[in-house]
Order: structure tokens, then C-alpha cells, then sequence
């Protein structure tokens, strides 16, 4: 079990979860990190008196260093404020909770100082996941999944070392709008979206688990993950949101990870593995559930998993497209500038409008993800 952490990303869901977990397992909190200033990062400092707070905004930074100045903490600002955060010596792991590509350069940062990693932020696998996983291969730092799909498949995985693996099952809750036509998708509200069904989450990831992009992202943190072709990987539709994936063999026998739907497990498991302790997630009890169902996922209507499959067979710099280009575009839709369906549009756009590079190196990848925005920027004007 991990003595002292690291959060990047503590006032979002998973970073708020995260605090849930560590005050729970007697954790020690040395740094707290967020975009941006707000009384719920201060509340936070102060209930674990963290040795460093980085926000990402400046002009934040220097607001919060005010109220937190009758506290023994240093706080520091951008990007190399959340690297500080994410390779402080006396850390043992570092939870990645932020959203989006702003979780690369620390990820890579937590890497190189050798730290285990409990990986909330899928969005630096699917932009730079070869990247980063060849450097944590290089510099021998752990990357655990908190993803509730892939924890499970890294506990399905344990013991087996990946041999004789056949596929990977990726399980959806189907989201919001399951069972919606087209036309049904067109006149959709953001409120509708951020109505998910099953998960305690933040507005983007309920927003791409609406649009199934979320799958998609999902699909090729997977690749890399557990170094899987896209082609062994398939996705069912499993609303009870009770089996989180599987993993099938060659012998045809299938292993799956079940329990309620509780982020507060897989991030746990990250923190203790390769240990297991008592959690704050309730029992499960399929008795009283009763009923599991799966179902094919509807592609043609809901069109963003179909472009994140494109990318991910596609490689180079398609991924890190798809995902800055979604990011941006949802953000717009939660902003009430775009429609839900315009979503999967300025995608598809973005991916035939930025030229593909093969074997990308970082470089090319910030520049793929800057192209991107700015294309879904440009759109909307």
C-alpha cells in the first residue's frame, strides 16, 4: 500500500473520490493540484495541509497563495507547477485526475522520477500512448489503470502475464440516450446529457459516455495498456453497469470483474494493489440485481465510437486528433454554442482536415493537438 500521494486533478469527481479513499486507508496527501483557484481546492488544503498546491491558472495561483498564506504550503502555478506536483521526492504514487491532454506533461514527469502512477487520465494514452508507455517501460515506473473498465482488466489479467490472452471486452453502460434514433440525438439538451445513469462523474466524461466517445478514448487507452490491436478488442453494452469488462482466453474461457458502480474501488485498488483492503464500496448482491444484459453497441447512430475506432486502426497522430478535437468540441457543447449531434461533426472534420503523421514523435503530437482545437475554434466562429 502507498504511503504518501500526490492528486492531480483533487477537485474534480475522481479527485474529490480519491480524498474519499486516502482519509479512509490513513494516506498522506503531499500534494494537491487543480486548474483553477476555488473555495473547494482551499477546503481541501486545509483538511490535509498538503506540503504543495499547484493551480494551473496563474493569476489562480496567486489568489489561492493568498488564502492558504496562514498555512505551512508553497504554491505554485502552470504546468511546471502541476510537474512539481506530480514528482515530489517523498511521493510514492501519483493519482493523474485531470481532464484532458494537460495530463500529459505531468504524467511524463511522474515517469521519469519513477513514480507508480494510479491513471485517471485517459486522455494521455489515447493522444501519446505508445509514447508513454515505452518511456515507463525505459524508466521503470508503474502505471495503474483507475478507469473502472481497465482496472478490471488488469485484475482479470493478474497472474496470467497477458498469455494466452484471445481478446479484451470493453463493457458500455450505453449511456443517457440508449435505444435514441438520429432524430431523437438531434434535439437533445446539455442537461439530458449530463444525466448519466449509472456513474458519479464529471461533465465531460458524462458527456462523451453519452456520445459512446468515451468508449472510444477507452478503447485505445486500451491498446496501450495491455498492448492489444484494436482488432482484439470489442465492446459490449451492458447497462447495468455491474460487469466492468472481461478478458477472454484462448481456451475460450472468459474472466470478468464485477461490483457497483463505485469509482471509489478501482481507485483504491490502484493505491493498495498488489494488495486488497476493506473499501467504501457497498457490496454486491445479484440477487438482487437479479438480471445482466449486454447488447451490441448502435454504431451508426452514435457515430463518435465509429471515428475513435477509425483513429485508433489508423495510428500516428490520428488519436491525439480525435481526442483535442472532441475536447474542444464539447466543451463548446456544454458551453450551449453547438448541438449534441455537432459534436461527432467537428470531429470528423478535424480528423479529415489534419494530416496524419506515422511513428509521431512528442513534438508532432502537440502539434496535432494544437491543430485540432484550433480547427473546432475556427469552426465555430
Amino acid at each position: 500500500m502507498q504511503k504518501s500521494i500526490s492528486i492531480l486533478g483533487s477537485t474534480g469527481s475522481i479527485g474529490r473520490q480519491t480524498l474519499e479513499v486516502v482519509k479512509k486507508l490513513d494516506i498522506r496527501v503531499l500534494a494537491l493540484a487543480a486548474g483553477h483557484a476555488s473555495p473547494r481546492l482551499e477546503e481541501q488544503a486545509r483538511a490535509v495541509r498538503p506540503a504543495l498546491v499547484a493551480v494551473y491558472d496563474e493569476a489562480g495561483a496567486r489568489d489561492m497563495a493568498g488564502r492558504l498564506r496562514d498555512l505551512p504550503v508553497k504554491v505554485v502555478s502552470g504546468e511546471e507547477g502541476l510537474c512539481q506536483a506530480a514528482s515530489l521526492e517523498e511521493a510514492d504514487c501519483v493519482v493523474t485526475a485531470v481532464v484532458g491532454t494537460v495530463g500529459l506533461m505531468p504524467t511524463l514527469t511522474a515517469i521519469d522520477a519513477g513514480k507508480r502512477i494510479a491513471l485517471a487520465n485517459k486522455e494521455t494514452l489515447v493522444c501519446a500512448g505508445a509514447l508513454v508507455m515505452k518511456r515507463a517501460r525505459e524508466r521503470g515506473a508503474e502505471i495503474i489503470p483507475v478507469d473502472s473498465e481497465h482496472s478490471a482488466i488488469f485484475q482479470c489479467l493478474a497472474g496470467s502475464g497477458g498469455k494466452a490472452l484471445q481478446k479484451i471486452i470493453l463493457t458500455a453502460s450505453g449511456g443517457p440516450f440508449r435505444g435514441r434514433t438520429r432524430e431523437e440525438l438531434s434535439r437533445v439538451t446539455k442537461e439530458e446529457a449530463l444525466k448519466h445513469p449509472s456513474w458519479r462523474m464529471g461533465p465531460k466524461i458524462t458527456v462523451d459516455s453519452a456520445t459512446m466517445m468515451n468508449k472510444g478514448l477507452e478503447l485505445v487507452e486500451a491498446m496501450h495498456l495491455f498492448s492489444q490491436p484494436a482488432e482484439d478488442i470489442d465492446i459490449l453494452v451492458h447497462p447495468q453497469s455491474i460487469i466492468h469488462s472481461m478478458v477472454a482466453f484462448e481456451d475460450n474461457s472468459v474472466l470478468a470483474q464485477l461490483s457497483p458502480p463505485d469509482m471509489r474501488l478501482p481507485i483504491q485498488y490502484a493505491l493498495t494493489y498488489p494488495e486488497r483492503a476493506v473499501s467504501l464500496t457497498p457490496e454486491l448482491n445479484l440477487a438482487e440485481i437479479g438480471t445482466l444484459t449486454f447488447e451490441k453497441p448502435e454504431e451508426d447512430v452514435f457515430g463518435c465510437l465509429k471515428l475513435a475506432k477509425k483513429a485508433a486502426r489508423e495510428g500516428g497522430v490520428a488519436c491525439a486528433v480525435l481526442n483535442a478535437a472532441n475536447e474542444a468540441a464539447v466543451e463548446l457543447f456544454l458551453m450551449g454554442k453547438i448541438s449534441f449531434l455537432e459534436i461527432e461533426e467537428y470531429v470528423s472534420g478535424a480528423l479529415e482536415t489534419i494530416r496524419n503523421i506515422s511513428a509521431p514523435a512528442l513534438v508532432d503530437i502537440l502539434s496535432a493537438d494544437a491543430a485540432a482545437r484550433e480547427y473546432v475554434r475556427a469552426r465555430a466562429l
